[in-house]
């Protein structure tokens, strides 16, 4: 029977001095380190719940040789046969985190001279402590390359929103969206933020350009005056817009959509930017938040999650609520204006 003798002068041991690992190896942060990295080494679950019982067999001071038998580490790992078990113990060793040291009869143990000197039979995982730098810098480089994906991916989703706000219905975003759906690597993500950077660069581009205005080889009146009403009619719409929507009543009637808000509500875009932010807490869809924005304007959403809110104590389902007064059959009936003045009162109706 051919077996691997652990001889004395090759593993250094010494008069009294027994083989174990260097106090200094924590060989549970390596164990760590290794479950975090299997991937690498094409191991799964298994053979780390194998290893890990392996170790739980090592006690301090006693070396870094398993003697425990095949019997007790099946036992240890919750049952699995002994079949499964030399295949992983194979694996290890294939690895270079394992080394067998077996004795003539196939038993685990350990002989100790008079003077101190000992030869272990066992499975050895010195290898496992000796390659521990290794293992430990492939495990942070892991974690450094996660919390940078996580950061890539949170500064695209910030892009996607604010080219969603000036633009809603650009493709661009879409086809992101689909894309973040897969797990990417930190050159993907990176890729993928210079695209939506560029993107919304352009966007800005085009809003602050001024916009030419072609006029007629004449030197007539008809396309000036026309161009002049056109101004006129979009602040005409805009002063009604204001007058209709009372900003400094909504935020004062709707204390409670209010006292959520971690900043001061000044201005429409305040408002505007802090419903969208309760919408999802409330059950609605930003989809949904999107296209009653669309449909009825921002601002008359806005009031809608607002006053929403303030009746939370009369409104079973939020989100079928808000579908009705900004998109269903009761959109045409939906007055901001009335209701703030309503909920105002003492004993205000239900809407």
């Amino acid at each position: 029977m051919a077996f691997t003798k652990l001889s004395v002068q090759t593993f250094g041991v010494g008069k009294g001095t027994p083989a174990t690992s260097t106090p200094e190896t924590d060989i549970w942060a390596v164990f760590r380190a290794l479950r975090d990295t299997r991937s690498l080494f094409g191991l799964r679950p298994g053979h780390v719940q194998t290893l890990q019982a392996m170790l739980s067999f090592l006690k301090p001071g006693h070396g870094d040789t398993v003697f425990a038998s095949n019997d007790e580490i099946c036992r240890r790992v919750g049952g699995i046969d002994e079949r499964t078990l030399r295949r992983h113990i194979d694996r290890f060793v294939e690895l270079g985190f394992m080394k067998r040291h077996d004795s003539p009869n196939r038993k685990r143990y350990r002989v100790k001279s008079s003077e101190g000197l000992s030869i272990s039979y066992g499975l050895s995982l010195a290898p496992l402590l000796a390659r521990a730098g290794e293992l430990l810098a492939a495990a942070q480089a892991m974690e450094n390359a996660r919390r940078d994906r996580v950061f890539l991916r949170k500064q695209i989703l910030t892009k996607l929103a604010q080219i969603d706000e000036a633009d809603p219905e650009n493709e661009l975003t879409h086809q992101v969206r689909r894309v973040l759906r897969r797990k990417l690597s930190i050159a993907e993500y990176r890729a993928l933020l210079d695209e939506l950077e560029a993107q919304c660069k352009q966007m800005s581009t085009a809003v602050d350009a001024p916009e030419p205005m072609k006029l007629p080889a004449n030197d007539g009146r008809t396309v000036r005056h026309h161009s002049k009403s056109k101004k006129e009619q979009k602040d005409l719409e805009s002063g009604t817009d204001s007058e209709t929507l009372p900003l400094q009543t909504l935020t004062t009637v709707c204390d409670q959509a209010t006292s959520f808000a971690t900043n001061s509500l000044r201005n429409w875009h305040d408002v505007e930017s802090h419903a969208r932010t309760l919408a999802p807490m409330m059950g609605i869809h930003e989809s949904t938040f999107e296209k009653a924005a669309r449909k009825i304007g921002s601002q008359k959403a806005s009031c809608a999650i607002f006053i929403i809110l303030q009746m939370s104590n009369r409104i079973r389902d939020f989100g079928a609520y808000f579908h009705s007064i900004t998109l269903g059959r009761r959109e045409t009936d939906f007055n901001p204006s009335r209701l703030l003045e309503r909920l105002s009162r003492p004993g205000a109706a239900t809407a």
